[in-house]
């Protein structure tokens, strides 16, 4: 239960963190959290972990919040404030792919200890962040129109559950099946690539249910530069 413990853990420190963020720094610092979460999930997705009897990858916790965040963003400023998120995280993801295949190419020292350490990481990340980028344009966008969508049907404060999972229940299944497809084609066995694609669905869908009071909790919440 080591895992599944500090998994549930970890989900909720990110969820706080989020909302740390937003009452020190408003909506900048969730612009800024957009982009240091879409760097970090694109790292962490390296590293593979048996949780709840499946194999999965990290990276699902931290990348859940972000559609956490997009959906406070649309809720509290608009459609056009979650959209230039979107675009923010966008272009993280580029900027941090580039930079860490320049850095990849210098000669280390004779003295060095962490080139080979960085390439195992990093040398994977082209195909990675090539996933990720589709993933993640599509699945955003998804998510920022079906939550617009779901408001006006229910447009209360109270609903905001049903626009909040609705919207990301259906934008991280495409997130999902568009990551792992293109990530991880080639690189993993058939069975291996299943038990992936579904336990990394299940697992962003159960951040998405554990972010749900916290969406709560950011819409009453008034940053401090707000006041």
């Amino acid at each position: 239960m080591h895992n599944e413990l500090l998994g549930i853990g970890f989900a909720l420190i990110n969820m706080i963190f989020v909302l740390i963020m937003y009452k020190f720094f408003g909506r900048t610092g969730l612009f800024v959290w957009v982009g240091f979460a879409t760097v970090l999930a694109n790292i962490q997705v390296t590293k593979m972990i048996e949780i709840f009897g499946l194999t999965a990858t990290l990276g699902n916790a931290i990348y859940g919040s972000i559609f956490l965040v997009t959906d406070i963003l649309n809720e509290k400023y608009g459609k056009k404030e979650a959209k230039k998120a979107v675009w923010l995280g966008f272009a993280s993801l580029i900027m941090m792919t580039i930079i860490m295949q320049v850095v990849l190419q210098f000669t280390p020292s004779p003295d060095d200890f962490a080139h080979d350490s960085l390439s195992t990481i990093f040398g994977l990340i082209p195909q990675i962040a090539l996933g990720s980028i589709i993933a993640y344009l599509v699945s955003q966008y998804t998510d920022v129109y079906i939550f617009s969508f779901l408001r006006k049907l229910f447009p209360s404060d109270k609903a905001f559950w049903i626009r909040n999972n609705g919207s990301t229940m259906l934008s991280q299944l495409l997130d999902t099946l568009i990551f792992t497809s293109i990530a991880f084609y080639g690189v993993l066995p058939l069975d291996v690539w299943m038990s992936v694609f579904f336990s990394t669905y299940l697992l962003k869908f159960l951040v998405s249910i554990l972010g749900t009071p916290f969406g709560y909790i950011a819409k009453k919440m008034t940053p401090l530069d707000e006041k």
